[in-house]
Formats: C-alpha cells, structure tokens, sequence
C-alpha cells in the first residue's frame, strides 16, 4: 500500500515503536504495534507481514517488579499475531494458517477463561478466523476493520459443491447481550452475501427468548447459528486438542 494512504496516526508515530519484529526472520521493524494488518508494510528483509513483539517494562521497587514479571508474558502474548496471513483478496486477508500464539492463548484460556475479556475485539477475529481454518475449511478470510459488510470471518469448504459460511464477532464483556436487533441485522448480511450458512459468535451471551422471535427462529439451526461464550470455549478447546 501507498504511504500516502496510510491514515495521519500511523505516519506520526511509527518513528516512535522500536519493539517490533518480523515473527518470520527476527529483524527489527518500525512500526506500531497495533498497525492494522492492512496497513503493515513487507518485512524489507523477507516480505512477511506476520509480526512478533516484545515489552519493555520498568521497575521501580522488588515487590512492583515481581508483580509486573507475570503480566509481561501475559500482555505479550495478547499482542502477538495469532495467524499467518497470505494473499490479500477484494474480500479481505487469506490466512494461511494458525500462529503459535493462537494455541497459547487457548492454553490460557482453559486456565484463566477470564483473559477472554482482556482480548481485543480484533484479536477475536483473528482466534474465531485461525478455529476455521484449523478445523479444515479450505479457505478463509479475516475482513479488514471496516468495510467488512458485517462479516468478520468468511470461510469456504471445496467438494462435490462448495459452502460457505460467514461468521460474525462480538467481543462483549459479561452482561453485555447480544440483541434480536443485532441477530435480524446478520440475517440481512446472510441474505446479501448468499452464503450458505452464518455464525454470530460472542464472548458474552444472547437476550433471553431471542431464539423465539418470529423472524428469527425460522433460520436456526439450519442458516444461523448463535454461539455463546460458553459453547465458545468448548470449541476452542475442542481444536486444541488437535495440535
């Protein structure tokens, strides 16, 4: 992409990052590390765009320094590219495949499922894009921030015929519901995008009795499917399993 048409933020700033790296060959690169994946330039040493990065703490008494030593790893791990992107289409990102880090965060989620509330709605995309892909879909997309259409996550199974589904994330804290509003509105994408199937996957949970709307209740199971936080974790467990 142009440099020209990077927004004024990533122009202004990207002299001031010092903590980031291509995850492929190691070197050093100048940039944010919250960049979005669309606007990361070609590592100039192999043409990566996948990212690692690494934080720099300081300590000012023993008992701040044990303290801090635990949620370095932690915020580290948070900030870490959870797929290897390929070809960028008119849709949005192929990934490739999934990132170590994909699977560490499952690991830390069986342990502390709490930390699915410290994961940016961004990173979600990433996890619930790497779930499809691991689970064999032989193509899937993660759309860009904006302009997606209201898919997050669109994903392609080939065979005798093809299916596609499109998947789309909600990053809720607890108590945040996801509304009939928000379910009809995906009905709409679902109807527009012709795919075979689609997803609303949140963190959180649903509004009660939202499966009984009558203009909802006609798509499920068979086009819509609506995954809680729980039935979430269960999957993405389930996954990992299979590394």
């Amino acid at each position: 992409m142009n440099s020209q048409a990077l927004p004024h933020w990533v122009e202004t700033q990207r002299s001031e990052i010092s903590n980031v790296a291509c995850n492929n060959c190691g070197a050093r690169i100048a940039e944010r590390e919250d960049l979005p994946i669309e606007y990361r330039k070609p590592c100039p040493d192999c043409g990566s765009t996948s990212r690692k990065f690494f934080a720099s703490v300081h300590f000012t008494a023993n008992v701040e320094a044990k303290a801090a030593l635990s949620v370095v790893p932690e915020v580290n791990l948070l900030l870490q590219t959870l797929i290897v992107p390929g070809e960028r289409i008119s849709e949005g990102q192929l990934i490739e495949a999934v990132a170590l880090p994909w699977f560490e965060i499952l690991e830390r989620l069986k342990i502390d499922p709490a930390l699915a509330f410290k994961i940016s709605p961004r990173a979600w995309e990433e996890l619930i894009a790497g779930a499809y892909k691991a689970a064999g879909f032989d193509e899937v997309i993660l759309t860009p921030h904006s302009g997606d259409y209201g898919r997050d996550v669109i994903a392609i199974k080939y065979g005798l015929g093809s299916v596609r589904v499109i998947d789309q994330v909600k990053a809720y804290k607890p108590g945040h519901l996801v509304t009939a509003d928000d379910v009809r509105a995906l009905i709409g994408v679902l109807h527009g995008d012709g795919a075979s199937k689609g997803f609303l996957t949140t963190t959180s949970d649903f509004a009660p009795r939202l499966k009984d709307d009558p203009l909802i209740a006609p798509f499920i199971p068979a086009r819509l499917e609506l995954t809680n936080g729980n039935k979430l974790m269960g999957r993405l467990q389930e996954l990992s399993k299979k590394r």
